[in-house]
């Protein structure tokens, strides 16, 4: 069994998920606007949601009874996941940090690439997208 590179940032997406949480709530606090810290906390709970959902892709491609189709699409909609979520949340942590309102532009860009990322995982898994 081959351990999928996804497995591994999902991992790191969840630990990044939690410290910039936790730094949102007790390093920068006060330091923002409530609205500002708002958008910290979507962005790091993007990026935790992200991450788990990474490890489960993660497992499935591990699925004896996946075929390599399906297997090799669900793959393809991890990276989709892994830069959507650097897009999206990245450009949340940096907008809040620098204060430059033009990061929140970028940010769907991220989103968008985060639901072709699920819906290709779920059309693999359903057999809607043909698996050679």
């Amino acid at each position: 069994m081959m351990i999928t590179p996804l497995s591994g940032i999902g991992a790191l997406f969840a630990l990044v998920a939690i410290a910039l949480g936790a730094f949102g709530a007790h390093g920068i606090e006060g330091r923002v606007t409530p609205e500002r810290l708002d958008v910290w906390n979507t962005a790091a709970h993007y990026l935790g949601w992200q991450g788990t959902g990474l490890l489960a892709l993660a497992a499935l491609t591990l699925a004896s009874d996946l075929a390599p189709g399906a297997r090799r699409l669900i793959r393809i909609a991890g990276w989709l996941l892994v830069a959507g979520t650097l897009i999206f949340s990245g450009s949340l942590f940096a907008l809040v940090l620098t204060g430059i309102g033009v990061l929140g532009a970028v940010t769907p860009i991220g989103g968008i690439a985060m639901m072709l990322g699920w819906a290709v995982a779920a059309a693999a898994l359903l057999g809607i997208i043909p698996q050679r």
